[in-house]
């Protein structure tokens, strides 16, 4: 074969590669055009095994004309690969309008009960009060013992517990923490102590993980004054100043007296109906139960070495979404837990 020959053969292959992509439609027919007439065993491979069969004085003008049509094969290769990618771009913003306003991404917010939570704390650190934590998998002794409940207390029969082992109990309350706190420092102590525990129970209006604050003041001369008071504080800051208290005597192992607090109804005010309807939060009583408390038990302070005689101090625990559902007037605890995003939102 002469070099003309060759020369010719390689503008008929150049002439067919381009007849051939501009046929080409997709990405996969693109990919098989080049490995036709550009591939190890394509078209222009099998032409140039064809140069060792010229004259020597034939090869040097071959070759060139070979480099020439490799150059132009890979060039109509990357201009219909262009085309093809912007094609589909404009396919892909078919019916884009670029005047539109843009649409403002939803963002995360806080969990109602995170939200409650964090403003209980901001109360009582406001007041002095240290924030503590510590581990939700407690001893016997943490949870029950130290908080003068021994082995066989009734008052454990109150906490449905769930047991890991014979001594090793997930908390049902946060008072562990106090115990933790008072064996950790000498007085004065003030800490609250937020956190899950968990109990053995669910309906309505429990669930078997839940959060409490409980706090703890220790100190020379503490009464139940000062209990009172601050947690009268406490409510009116949650609540609003136009929320009252009233103490009721009541019973807990580790305080002594102890007393539960009753808030003004957050829905009827108090009054014990709403327009005339019995109110559903209070059922006609106006008030409705918040927490727990109590001047601290000598017993528990002698669990973790503090004199009785020298120091006093009181204790509370409220639950958490106790507190979220007066506030937000949340009819269900599931509610909580569900994570509907349409529930969730309204706190963002």
């Amino acid at each position: 074969m002469s070099g003309t020959g060759f020369t010719h053969k390689l503008d008929d292959l150049v002439q067919g590669c381009k007849a051939a992509l501009d046929q080409v439609s997709s990405m996969a027919g693109l990919e098989e055009a080049r490995v036709e007439y550009l591939g190890r065993k394509g078209r222009l491979a099998g032409l140039l095994a064809e140069l060792p069969s010229l004259s020597p004085a034939e090869r040097p003008e071959a070759g060139k004309a070979a480099n020439a049509a490799k150059i132009e094969l890979t060039r109509l290769h990357d201009a219909r690969l262009a085309a093809l990618k912007a094609a589909q771009e404009s396919a892909a913003f078919a019916g884009f309008d670029p005047t539109l306003p843009g649409r403002t991404p939803d963002l995360g917010s806080w969990h109602p009960i995170t939200t409650v939570m964090a403003e209980i704390c901001a109360v009582f650190t406001g007041m002095g009060f240290d924030v503590v934590s510590g581990p939700e998998v407690e001893s016997d002794w943490h949870n029950f013992e130290a908080l003068n409940m021994p082995p066989e207390h009734p008052a454990r029969d109150m906490q449905d517990t769930l047991y890991v082992t014979d001594t090793v109990v997930l908390r049902t309350h946060t008072s562990p923490l106090q115990i933790r706190s008072m064996l950790a420092r000498k007085p004065p102590v003030a800490v609250i102590a937020p956190g899950k525990v968990y109990r053995r129970d669910s309906d309505l209006t429990h669930t078997p993980m839940f959060h409490q604050i409980e706090g703890l003041l220790v100190d020379r001369k503490v009464s139940m004054a000062d209990l009172r008071g601050t947690l009268t504080a406490f409510v009116q800051a949650i609540f609003g100043p136009q929320t009252t208290t009233r103490f009721r005597p009541s019973f807990f192992p580790f305080t002594e007296p102890s007393a539960e607090v009753d808030i003004s109804c957050v829905l009827c005010g108090g009054k014990g109906h709403v327009n005339g309807a019995p109110c559903r939060v209070c059922k006609t009583t106006g008030w409705v139960e918040i927490l727990g408390c109590g001047m601290v038990d000598p017993e528990v302070f002698k669990s973790v070495g503090y004199d009785p005689e020298a120091v006093t101090g009181f204790a509370f625990g409220m639950g958490v979404e106790r507190v979220a559902m007066l506030k937000y007037g949340i009819g269900d605890l599931r509610m909580f837990f569900e994570n509907d995003v349409r529930f969730l939102e309204q706190f963002a």
